[in-house]
């Protein structure tokens, strides 16, 4: 039987049970309040009048209303006729009533009514009787009645309490389960529910998906291994060394490469803990430290230098994390990590090869650039001749670009040791005037050819632990910078403060400012605001950068455009200030 006619059967049968012990409950009921009715208006009525009748009887001849108390009685009783014989009784008192009333004296009439009086209430007592013997005998039947009724119902409903939920919830559960081994890919899983209802054709659906996906899984097994070998042969043909390593750190593969630069065996990586496999072998833990160290998705690229090939080689390593979004859910999971070492070797060498032809070349310039100098010196000299106006023009816009090309080779020369990292920082208890009137000095003749005025706000007790001329070279740099862009008659504010440990130097000028979108990229090299004026070679404040991060100190900018821009830099107070500070 269906699972939906079975309950369909037992809820109806059991509603019907329900409204058929209510309709008999009704009946009973009705019919015993139906009997009692009968005692208590019929008999009991007759009763009572009788009782009024034969009080008044004996109070005739003393009581002038006893005879109309009696009639009223009488007529009462003639009315409430219910019994058999009653009524012939009943009549029976009317007659000897009407007698007595003509002679109220005679006491044989008396004992005759009282007589029938008597006997009309031994009539009512009898009726009365035999009613409550049906009355108790309809009770019975109903108490039965009733209770074979609700033993029924309760039976049905013992009997669907135990089997029905069983029934349905049971196969649901092993359905549920066989559900799970099939998610868990265990297609071999069948269920077998022996009844022809809903479950048995659900069974027969079920397992004939767990079959086809069987076949399925069986029939794509030869694919996915092909597969498999297709990216591992595509892993170990990368010129890069590779390593995969899944979510609790198990080395899952790596290519040829990298077994050849770590000098490990494939037996002795793969499925190993790469933890363990750092102990022992310090380029793997080189290689796996910020896995460690740094939060999920945070680990920054970095470069290695490893001897490979017989040289040393440059490698930039990236770790990739692995994330996936399991079929029929929402959240990703992280399933694991891939540590790529990139071979950035031929790159380094152009790039060292650059920075070499740079380095030759703005140092050989300064040799042709001295002379140049040299030569200047030697015609603005009055002893030599004097010059005419255009002839001295000509002089004053060969020192100024001279004095260019010398600024632009400087910065070559810098750039030049930070790219080959060969800069030589020598950090020493230094005062800080003298390396701010430096700077300002420097950049006074542009300042004053644009009446700009340097307001510096100095203290001659201060000392900064820095590379004095580094940081003059930055301090320069940033001056000359806010004279470049600031409008004549302007003012530029140099200034500096203690904060912590350390001491932020600030240089701020009124001049357009930087756009809020070039912000981030204007210390990143030969990078130069678009539609800036178009002097200088976009390494100043590279270098700058570079010289200050080399002391331990840090640079930044704020700028609202259309107002102006005040550079930042902090180096540590001299351990001595510190000392003095504290006491």
């Amino acid at each position: 039987m269906k699972i939906k006619a079975k309950l369909t059967f037992g809820v109806g049968l059991l509603f019907l049970l329900i409204l058929a012990l209510a309709a008999v409950s009704g009946r009973y009921i009705h019919q015993l309040k139906r009997d009692t009715n009968n005692i208590l208006v019929a008999n009991y009525n007759t009763l009572q009048y009788s009782r009024n009748m034969l009080i008044a009887l004996e109070s005739i001849g003393e009581d002038t209303t006893a005879i109309n108390t009696f009639n009223e009685n009488l007529i009462k009783q003639q009315q409430n006729v219910t019994e058999i014989g009653e009524k012939e009784v009943t009549n029976l008192v009317m007659k000897h009533f009407s007698m007595l009333r003509n002679n109220p004296e005679d006491t044989v009439l008396i004992s005759s009514i009282r007589g029938d009086i008597t006997e009309l209430m031994r009539l009512n007592m009898e009726a009365i009787e035999q009613k409550s013997n049906i009355a108790d005998a309809t009770a019975q039947k109903a108490i039965v009645i009733i209770s074979v009724t609700g033993s029924l119902c309760f039976l049905i409903a013992f009997i669907l309490l135990v089997n029905l939920p069983s029934g349905i919830a049971n196969p649901i559960k092993e359905l549920t389960e066989s559900i799970k081994e099939i998610a868990a890919q265990n297609y071999k899983k069948r269920v077998h529910f022996e009844s022809h209802n809903e479950f048995g054709d659900l069974a027969k659906s079920f397992n004939t998906m767990a079959e086809k996906l069987e076949e399925y899984s069986e029939s794509r097994l030869d694919k996915i291994l092909k597969g498999k070998k297709r990216i591992e042969t595509l892993i170990n043909n990368m010129h890069d060394p590779v390593i995969g390593i899944d979510e609790t750190n198990k080395v899952l593969f790596a290519n040829d490469e990298a077994l050849k630069i770590t000098g490990l065996e494939e037996k002795d990586l793969i499925g190993r803990q790469i933890q363990d496999i750092a102990v022992t072998n310090d380029l793997i833990r080189d290689i796996v430290k910020d896995i460690f160290r740094s939060e999920a998705g945070k680990i920054k690229s970095e470069q290695l230098k490893i001897f490979a090939d017989g040289k040393e080689s440059y490698f930039e390593k990236e770790i990739l994390d692995i994330n996936i979004i399991p079929t029929g859910e929402t959240q990703s999971q992280f399933i694991g990590q891939v540590i790529m070492l990139r071979n950035i070797t031929p790159f380094k060498e152009l790039d060292l090869a650059k920075t070499n032809f740079m380095g030759t070349v703005s140092h050989e310039f300064k040799t042709p650039i001295s002379s140049i100098q040299m030569s200047l010196q030697l015609l603005e000299n009055k002893q030599i001749g004097n010059l005419n106006i255009e002839q001295k023009n000509l002089v004053e816009s060969i020192k100024e670009d001279t004095l260019r090309l010398l600024r632009i080779t400087g910065e070559l020369l810098n750039i030049t040791q930070v790219e080959s990292g060969s800069i030589q920082i020598n950090l020493q208890p230094s005062p800080i005037n003298p390396i701010i009137e430096y700077a300002v000095h420097a950049n006074k003749s542009a300042a004053d050819h644009k009446k700009i005025a340097i307001d510096v706000n100095t203290d001659d007790t201060s000392i900064v632990y820095a590379d004095s001329e580094k940081t003059a070279w930055v301090m320069t740099n940033l001056i000359s910078n806010a004279v470049r862009y600031s409008y004549e008659n302007s003012i530029i504010f140099v200034k500096y403060k203690k904060e912590n440990n350390k001491i932020q130097f600030s240089v701020a000028d009124t001049g357009q400012g930087i756009h809020p979108q070039y912000l981030t990229k204007i210390f990143e090299r030969y990078f130069r605001v678009p539609g800036a004026k178009k002097e200088g070679t976009g390494l100043g404040l590279s270098i700058s950068k570079e010289f200050i991060e080399a002391q331990g100190g840090e640079i930044w900018v704020d700028s609202e455009y259309g107002v102006g821009s005040t550079f930042y830099f902090t180096l540590n107070i001299a351990p001595h200030n510190m000392k003095n500070e504290e006491k």
